[in-house]
């Protein structure tokens, strides 16, 4: 793979990193089981990773306020605190302090395979079958009444084989969908021009894996370098990469940027020809997929679901 970034950067150029300098690091988010919480003190059981062995587990602990922002299908209090429920915190600036807490948030997005309704006792449910790709396992979405029609404005072809993203909440019965996760893209009318260079603009996502690192939509699907056979061409104009290549992300709207390296290829999310809307409107096409700690690493809210991204290869 070393001989393949050499060969890539003689073709392209060195990546102009300079582009990216005038940005705030990243923050270090924190993603794991709440152990214990109270209006002061959240105690999280969090994996501490090292050189590629088996995780050990500490007890990490950090401060509340009463400007610390809890979510659990939306905004909430500190009963959804609750021991056992998994917790992704993003710190205060310097580091001290909760500034965000998400709680039981996930991501399922796709293809839809299938559709069911059912009646409930306040309406009807949807249970919608997701086909998220090669990489990750197929979804059983349920949508409440109370969220269907919210989520019906941003996919009103609820069928097979159309797109669908939505921001979950986790339940014992699967995912439940709380928001839509974008407006619907419709099917690329023309395969786009390769990229010109090394520096994108577009749509940064996030999916549900822990660690840190990104999906990236245009691996190359040759030898070892990680791509998909027959994955559909991304609707923005990318060139190919391999596993490990480095990307430098930086969140447009938030100002930080951060090194972050390609672990899994984002085929699914070439499919999506949708432009962020958080400050200002991004290109269309979503140029990466970070994983949810990344994604508030560089200061995403993980609620909202997306942000507009400067993206350099490397």
């Amino acid at each position: 793979m070393g001989r393949r970034r050499e060969l890539r950067a003689a073709v392209l150029g060195a990546a102009p990193r300079r582009l990216l300098t005038p940005a705030e690091p990243p923050l270090h988010a924190v993603e794991g089981r709440i152990v214990d919480a109270s209006p002061h003190l959240l105690v999280l059981r969090a994996p501490a990773r090292t050189n590629g062995q088996e995780p050990v587990f500490y007890d990490f602990r950090m401060a509340m306020s009463e400007s610390t922002v809890i979510w659990h299908g939306g905004k909430a209090d500190l009963s959804a605190l609750v021991p056992g429920r998994e917790a992704v915190v993003r710190p205060t600036a310097d580091g001290l302090a909760a500034d965000r807490v998400w709680v039981d948030i996930l991501r399922v997005n796709g293809v839809i395979v299938s559709v069911a309704r059912e009646r409930g006792a306040r309406g009807a449910v949807h249970n919608v079958e997701v086909d998220q790709g090669p990489h990750r396992p197929r979804a059983h979405v349920v949508i409440p009444p109370e969220n269907f029609g919210h989520i019906l404005v941003r996919h009103p072809r609820m069928e097979p084989g159309q797109l669908f993203d939505v921001i979950a909440l986790r339940s014992e019965r699967g995912p439940v969908a709380v928001r839509p996760g974008t407006a619907q893209a419709g099917p690329l009318a023309e395969v786009p021009s390769p990229a010109p260079g090394t520096l994108l603009r577009g749509t940064a996502t996030w999916f549900s894996a822990e660690g840190r690192g990104a999906a990236y939509p245009a691996l190359d699907p040759y030898g070892d370098a990680g791509g998909c056979a027959g994955a559909p061409p991304s609707c923005a104009p990318l060139p190919l990469l391999s596993l490990g290549s480095t990307l430098h992300v930086r969140n447009d709207c938030g100002k930080r940027s951060a090194e972050v390296r390609v672990i899994e290829c984002g085929c699914t999310a070439a499919r999506f020809c949708d432009r962020c809307v958080v400050c200002g409107t991004s290109p269309r096409g979503r140029v990466t997929e970070l994983t949810r700690a990344s994604f508030v690493d560089l200061g995403g809210d993980l609620d909202v679901g997306c942000f507009n991204v400067t993206l350099v290869v490397g």
